[in-house]
């Protein structure tokens, strides 16, 4: 993995109903690989979303980031969980896949899960907030709603494939939007030489 800054507080990762299982497991693999502590929450839509994209079950994916490294889940209704407070320190949070209603949600400020109050908290504290948004097309109340959240600070990142960088497989676009992710986050300082535009060929 590139190069990265020492870890100390978790990143609280938010999934939420929206197409995109498998980016949402390879942030939080990526994470536990660079030592950052992770605390999870998924709506019960990313769980039905979860069986239909996945090889395997969310709950086995629970039980392998917890062997994996420093992992809490919390489920999206327990508002008495530490990231529900903005007196737990956190490095910041991503929300992936980020569905839009959850979009939403956090632009007017509705906190009726776990997922969007630590989004709220996230925002009130000015610390990092990434989403990573799936739908298409986007209607205007969509774009109106990311467009508030961008001028909030919010980090709007789409997983569009880096085509310039010609991808091999669905496997290499994952990667680029997970490496995106952390470095979004400041957990990486660099994505890797595989995900870096070198220049035309020589």
């Amino acid at each position: 993995m590139p190069q990265h800054r020492a870890p100390n507080h978790p990143v609280v990762v938010g999934i939420s109903g929206a197409s995109g299982s498998g980016i949402a497991n390879g942030v939080i693999n990526a994470l536990l690989q660079e030592d950052t502590p992770v605390i999870a929450t998924a709506s019960s839509a990313a769980r039905l979303v979860w069986r239909q994209e996945m090889d395997f079950s969310f709950g086995e994916a629970l039980e392998n980031w917890r062997n994996s490294g420093d992992f809490t889940y919390y489920a999206p209704a327990d508002i008495q969980a530490p990231i529900a407070s903005g007196t737990f320190p956190t490095r910041g949070m991503a929300i992936v896949p980020c569905s839009m209603s959850t979009v939403a949600a956090i632009a007017h400020g509705f906190s009726d899960n776990l997922i969007r109050r630590a989004a709220d908290v996230c925002i009130k504290e000015r610390r990092p907030l990434t989403i990573v948004p799936r739908e298409t097309p986007l209607s205007a109340i969509h774009l109106e709603n990311l467009a508030a959240l961008a001028r909030l600070g919010i980090t709007v990142l789409p997983p569009d494939p880096p085509f310039y960088l010609k991808p091999q497989s669905l496997d290499d676009v994952v990667e680029y939007i997970v490496q995106k992710t952390l470095a979004s986050l400041g957990v990486i300082d660099t994505l890797s030489d595989k995900m870096q535009y070198q220049g035309p060929p020589s």
